[in-house]
């Protein structure tokens, strides 16, 4: 089986923590060279010090919010001057937790902006050199409330929706030159996202964050919360030449929790 990514340029979202850093940690491992994307400069330089290197891999960062999307064009379009991306990984913080119908206007724009419209600014700036390389990998790391919505996550599910079915879209699109687009969708994973999302139920249902985490437990077969890793592992497998014919899918890593068929 192909896994070697030497010579390959991945370009990670969110990749200071969580899913997105543990991505770069394994993509790096296949042999690509990573460009890490996040807001935060400091956990970026430090992630930059962790990534292994060898033979031509060369290691790059950019520091931008994703809601900034002047600022995200003109970065991404500088990173992949002479660099072409083959490989993006679009995975960013999920929305605040609450029901669809109190949600303001303000926070579906700003969800669509950081998730929809960030993306499909990244896609026209990689897309010419996944063409030229005849190789193009794209893995959104969205939910698994594409297949089943998940209670108070009213801005969230709508969002990573649109997200799903923009991938489809150009899964379609985009086939015939070389290029792939996959979902990878993470079931409760232990990062801050679900921490946040622990506490802030505890606090709105007036119970412990124990009671909330054990009560999340008892739907997930496999019995215990996911690591950053596993998650990490599949989209991986999904950048690499091994995965050519795995295009437009949705894939639940959540310990079997997702009860829907497709």
């Amino acid at each position: 089986m192909d896994l070697n990514l030497a010579g390959r340029h991945a370009l990670v979202c969110g990749a200071s923590q969580g899913i997105g850093r543990a991505t770069a940690l394994e993509l790096a491992h296949l042999g690509a060279s990573i460009t890490a994307l996040a807001r935060s400069r400091e956990t970026l330089e430090a992630l930059l010090r962790e990534l292994p290197k060898s033979g031509a891999q060369t290691h790059a960062f950019i520091a931008v919010d994703m809601n900034d999307h002047v600022a995200l064009k003109e970065k991404v379009e500088a990173a992949t001057h002479g660099k072409p991306v083959q490989i993006l990984v679009n995975n960013t913080g999920g929305p605040p937790a609450g029901p669809a119908h109190t949600a303001t206007i303000d926070e579906f724009r700003s969800a669509f902006g950081q998730h929809l419209i960030a993306a499909q600014i990244v896609l026209q700036a990689v897309l010419p050199g996944m063409r030229g390389s005849g190789f193009g990998r794209i893995v959104n790391v969205i939910s698994t409330s594409v297949k089943e919505p998940l209670a108070n996550l009213g801005v969230s599910n709508s969002v990573r929706a649109a997200m799903a079915s923009w991938a489809k879209t150009l899964s379609g699109e985009l086939a015939a030159a070389g290029i792939t687009v996959n979902n990878v969708l993470p079931g409760y994973t232990k990062t801050q996202r679900l921490s946040g999302l622990i506490a802030g139920t505890a606090k709105s249902a007036g119970k412990s964050e124990e009671d909330i985490a054990r009560g999340m437990l008892a739907g997930v077969p496999a019995g215990r919360f996911g690591e950053a890793q596993e998650i990490a592992n599949v989209i991986a497998f999904l950048c690499t030449p091994a995965a050519a014919y795995v295009n437009g899918v949705s894939i639940a890593v959540d310990g079997g929790r997702t009860r829907a068929l497709s």
